[in-house]
């Protein structure tokens, strides 16, 4: 594919889990913890000996093709089809979703320049541990060993894996961050959705977490909130009567309607709410694969209270929020008001590449927002602001 004529940064890239991914360094005495096991001629997981259908197929021995989705995704399937129907044949999985050098090759026939890699099947670890943050911080060092075997935490400047942080125990969450700090990440990963605790949840910016975001603040890491399993299906199950886990493509009318950027919403008000990006002003989170169209309501929202008890906040959410927060819009969305709001500055290119859902050609949404907006800001939201946020030089054209 051509190559643009300013350095791309594409921060929404997807790596496939391995079969060992969550067990090859898990202590012997977890070893149950996950299995593979096959259910009626399929390839199933079970963490904790439920099996999971959250991922249809959790080997990735074959997927649906980059962008098989994209019609269904942008509001355009007139006919209704279902997603396996779109999918057409599937493909197998190479190695250049699997590991770091056969990738690189990948990003160079893309025309990217780098990219932020985030994990598939490992959104479904933290939901199912919600009641255990010990085991929680233990599956998540497993993973995150695993992540820098296979990948690294920085590889030769361009591809950037994303390890997951969790501050569910604030002193483990810190000891994890030095770990992956020592060994070159620039970027990581918390899920939108509170933490894990053994009497319920609670939001991770309230004061107890602090010294967490005390060591994020010093050491300047971006922590990203991409889209996961963040456990909003019990609300769906609230009003239909079930109780089931979120199925990541099966279509029900009712959970799209009413989660689309439900999580995100939350998860950034809380972090504005709770205080933490006032007394940590310097900390930079970026939403991935969320969408931009809540965060219009979700800052009017915030405003309103704002007028109602100003003496809460220490400062206006609206001034917390455009310093803080970055965006990564949906490439259907239509984000002419969004960038108006936060800024080209403010605004991050992700492709999701190589999802299904995501885009085959991760170079196209230049095009479009070429059409929009100038050169230059066109620029700093294809990657500039990617570059300028993990502290790198932008490369030569």
């Amino acid at each position: 594919m051509a190559k643009l004529d300013f350095p791309v940064f594409d921060a929404d890239n997807h790596l496939y889990e391995t079969q060992d991914a969550f067990t090859r360094h898990l202590p012997a005495k977890y070893d149950e913890l996950f299995k593979y096991v096959e259910v009626n001629g399929r390839t199933k997981i079970a963490v904790d000996n439920v099996i999971s259908d959250y991922i249809p197929n959790p080997t990735f021995d074959v997927v649906a093709r980059p962008g098989a989705f994209a019609e269904y995704f942008s509001g355009n399937n007139p006919e209704g089809k279902s997603l396996r129907e779109l999918a057409g044949k599937p493909m197998r999985t190479g190695e250049e979703f699997r590991t770091a050098e056969p990738r690189l090759r990948l990003l160079d026939e893309l025309g990217l320049d780098a990219a932020l890699m985030f994990p598939t099947l490992a959104s479904l670890l933290e939901v199912r541990l919600a009641d255990d943050p010990d085991l929680t911080c233990t599956v998540i060092h497993a993973f995150n060993q695993w992540l820098h075997d296979e990948w690294t935490f920085n590889y030769r400047d361009r591809i950037f894996a994303t390890p997951i942080v969790n501050p569910s125990i604030p002193e483990r969450g810190v000891a994890e961050l030095d770990w992956l700090l020592e060994r070159g990440a620039k970027v990581v990963l918390m899920r939108p959705a509170p933490v894990a605790g053994h009497r319920g949840t609670r939001s991770p910016f309230l004061p107890e977490f602090d010294p967490f975001w005390a060591r994020v603040a010093e050491s300047g890491v971006l922590v990203t909130l991409h889209a996961s399993d963040s456990g909003y299906q019990r609300y769906i199950n609230d009003w239909e009567g079930t109780n089931r886990e979120t199925l990541a493509f099966k279509p029900n009318p009712f959970y799209d309607a009413v989660s689309t950027g439900r999580a995100i919403n939350d998860t950034v008000t809380a972090a504005i709410c709770h205080g933490m990006l006032s007394r940590f002003p310097t900390v930079k989170l970026a939403s991935v694969e969320n969408g931009g169209s809540w965060a219009i309501s979700c800052l009017k929202a915030m405003e309103k209270t704002y007028q109602k008890m100003p003496r809460e906040f220490a400062e206006h959410p609206r001034e917390v929020f455009l310093r803080n927060l970055y965006i990564n819009p949906f490439w259907e969305d239509s984000i002419e008001d969004l960038v108006n709001l936060v800024s080209p500055e403010h605004i991050l290119f992700g492709s999701d590449y190589p999802h299904p859902e995501g885009m085959a050609d991760p170079l196209h949404w230049a095009k479009e927002m070429g059409d929009l907006f100038p050169a230059a800001d066109v620029r700093k939201m294809m990657g500039g602001n990617m570059f300028d946020l993990l502290g790198l030089a932008h490369p030569a054209p």
